[in-house]
């Protein structure tokens, strides 16, 4: 067996495993959560993996931060329990891919076109550049807005 075929069946033995009623978000995306009453505070359990924000009193938006399993606790203004709600964060394989140098592994998103994307696990040296090229852009793009004053115009 090659170490590229080794390397792959540990990742995905370590991989995240939904079961049914889980709420799966993939890695830097969002999904909604509804709440059946009006929330008056939120627990993460580990606010590495998922992010929550309260949309509206029953309604949640729930992000993908990194890959891993969390829950999120919602509670009433009594401080009774409303929700507790497990939340598995997977990578979406639909239109990334990636590319194995060995060990090394480098992330692509291809839809439609191939371009660097920053994927937790990537080389480090990879998932350095990519990094600063996106810091980098997002700098070059606040200060535009900052010189017109925030408008496009």
């Amino acid at each position: 067996m090659t170490a590229k075929a080794v390397t792959r069946m540990a990742l995905a033995a370590l991989a995240p495993t939904a079961v049914a009623g889980d709420l799966v978000v993939k890695y830097d995306q969002s999904q909604l959560l509804r709440i059946p009453r009006p929330v008056a505070s939120i627990i993460i359990g580990n606010p590495s993996i998922a992010d929550v924000t309260v949309q509206t009193p029953n309604l949640l938006v729930v992000t993908g931060k990194t890959f891993g399993i969390t829950n999120v606790i919602a509670l009433d203004s009594d401080r009774n329990v409303i929700q507790d709600q497990r939340v598995v964060v997977v990578r979406d394989g639909t239109s990334q891919v990636s590319l194995y140098r060995g060990l090394k592994r480098e992330t692509y998103n291809c839809a439609p076109q191939c371009n660097p994307s920053l994927m937790a696990g990537d080389d480090p040296k990879f998932f350095g550049e990519v990094r600063a090229g996106f810091q980098g852009k997002t700098q070059f793009s606040d200060k535009a807005a900052d010189d017109t004053g925030g408008s496009s115009n």
